[in-house]
């Protein structure tokens, strides 16, 4: 059975009074037995919220790391800084990393690369544009954003990824993918696997989605076949929000 998650993005938001407060909020309300939950705070609250959350199913993820183990690139970290204070866990390719930072497949590979030799866990965000998916190209963008950065990968190390589409038109925008719309996309990506792997493996990862998850969407969303939960946005950041969405399963 393939994990559910649901992965909460915080992006450049909570200082440190405010995550302590949400957090310990998150810590209070009963979860799930069967759902991974995630919290990816900005770079400067990760220790912080690792100490916070140490007795609690909570694990907390990183939002971006570099492709270099150490060196000369200010305002940068690294793998193993991540490591020392007790994540596991990276958020790759997001399409605000992508778009505003210009990160693209192939400098995405270099951190895939990274990060998996350094033993840790890749949720690998990928998703088209508006104007590639009026086009009709979305199959075609999302084939090539995985083949590109990932699929030169063994098969021995993909229990180390988490693949999480975002239609780039559905984030912070208020509009969502149909649930119809998720479940093409999720099982296109499932035989694209199968396809490079085996169907054993494509069968064991899981596929999020993200892209305006709300409390009112998300049991919706969840109920289809190859969606295996979600990482989440704007609503991560109000626990009453986040945790109805760990709850939608």
């Amino acid at each position: 059975m393939r994990d559910q998650i649901v992965a909460g993005n915080w992006k450049m938001n909570n200082d440190q009074n405010q995550t302590q407060t949400l957090l310990n909020v998150l810590k209070n309300h009963k979860k799930p037995e069967n759902v991974r939950v995630m919290v990816a705070p900005a770079f400067t609250q990760l220790s912080q919220s690792v100490t916070l959350l140490e007795e609690d199913m909570i694990s907390v993820a990183s939002q971006n790391v570099n492709a270099e183990a150490s060196g000369a690139y200010t305002g940068e970290v690294s793998v193993d800084m991540l490591k020392g204070v007790g994540v596991s866990t990276v958020i790759l390719g997001h399409s605000e990393r992508r778009s505003l930072y210009h990160e693209n497949n192939t400098s995405l590979a270099d951190k895939v690369n990274t990060t998996i030799e350094a033993g840790m866990e890749i949720i690998f965000c990928f998703g088209e544009q508006l104007e590639e998916r009026k086009s009709n190209r979305h199959f075609e963008v999302v084939k090539e954003q995985l083949s590109e950065a990932l699929f030169h990968l063994s098969a021995e190390v993909w229990s180390q990824i988490v693949l999480a589409y975002e239609p780039v038109w559905a984030i912070g925008t208020g509009e969502t993918a149909s649930p119809a719309q998720a479940q093409e996309m999720h099982a296109f990506i499932r035989n694209l696997i199968q396809d490079h792997y085996t169907a054993d493996l494509a069968q064991k990862v899981a596929i999020l989605y993200g892209g305006s998850v709300k409390p009112g969407n998300a049991q919706e969303i969840f109920s289809m076949e190859d969606v295996d939960g979600g990482l989440i946005g704007g609503a991560s950041l109000n626990a009453e929000d986040f945790m109805s969405i760990v709850n939608a399963f």
